[in-house]
């Protein structure tokens, strides 16, 4: 909650910590952070290729992968109130066809 917000969700030149190699210990805390962030890509598109990318490695995390998490988690936090709203309304599909 007090950490410094990040303006981009990923690095296109990370700086890995130096044990970026070694697996993550707890690896139930990186699968609950990832699969929560899961359902969060339904109103931050933005995030999606980030997630896809932390999803891939669920099996096997490593320092690294969780460096990455961290860095998603602080650039949500700079961008808490980005995303889609979705409100009740009524639903009227309209629809032009040019024959031509």
């Amino acid at each position: 909650m007090d950490c410094k917000a990040c303006i981009s969700p990923i690095s296109v030149k990370p700086d890995l910590p130096a044990n970026s190699d070694k697996p993550f210990v707890n690896r139930s805390v990186y699968r609950s952070i990832v699969g929560a962030l899961q359902y969060l890509t339904i109103t931050r598109p933005d995030i999606s290729f980030v997630v896809n990318q932390l999803c891939q490695h669920m099996h096997n995390p490593t320092v690294g992968h969780y460096a990455g998490v961290k860095r998603l988690l602080k650039f949500i936090k700079g961008t808490i109130f980005h995303g889609l709203t979705y409100t009740p309304s009524s639903f009227d599909l309209h629809a032009y066809l040019d024959s031509n």
